[in-house]
């Protein structure tokens, strides 16, 4: 395991996404809009229900939020997409915090249900992921199973949720 907090604010998700955590051509987060958490709680490479791995992490909910106003006019709701996105992100950035070289890109996800949805009454959504399998040899793959949570609540569950790291492109 590479030396990394097991913890992240959201100045030190920015220093990711500018390509400043892991190093340049590594795991990177998006900016902002896009940056789908505002903090990671908790991440490690061997925890979590499977001992494999697992990363939980926050998102705060505001009803100004940039997808709010256009999904859908009059019935707001996050896009699921967006949340699938968040599970991809933090699934990439747990083989960037283990020490893998290579800038991440979502593979594909096995199976999705939703059960609920983030309105802009919800407050924190709550994401949980905990690998399956971890490969790192000249692949590098995360699998893993994820929930997200709405204040608590169950809405969102995947299973086979698959990213994977490549080397930069120069």
């Amino acid at each position: 395991m590479a030396d990394f907090p097991t913890s992240f604010d959201k100045d030190d998700l920015i220093k990711c996404a500018n390509g400043e955590l892991f190093g340049p051509g590594n795991a990177q987060l998006p900016l902002p809009p896009m940056l789908m958490m505002d903090r990671i709680t908790d991440v490690s490479g061997d925890a979590g229900a499977h001992g494999k791995g697992h990363i939980i992490a926050e998102f705060d909910i505001h009803p100004d939020l940039w997808f709010f106003p256009c999904h859908f006019p009059g019935n707001p709701v996050m896009p699921g997409c967006l949340g699938l996105d968040g599970l991809w992100q933090l699934t990439g950035f747990n083989l960037g915090w283990r020490g893998m070289q290579g800038q991440g890109f979502a593979i594909g996800v096995g199976e999705v249900k939703f059960s609920g949805m983030v309105t802009p009454e919800t407050k924190m959504i709550t994401y949980k992921i905990d690998f399956t399998r971890v490969i790192d040899r000249r692949l590098k793959l995360g699998v893993a199973d994820g929930i997200i949570l709405a204040d608590g609540e169950e809405i969102y569950a995947v299973k086979d949720l698959k990213v994977g790291l490549a080397a930069a492109k120069d």
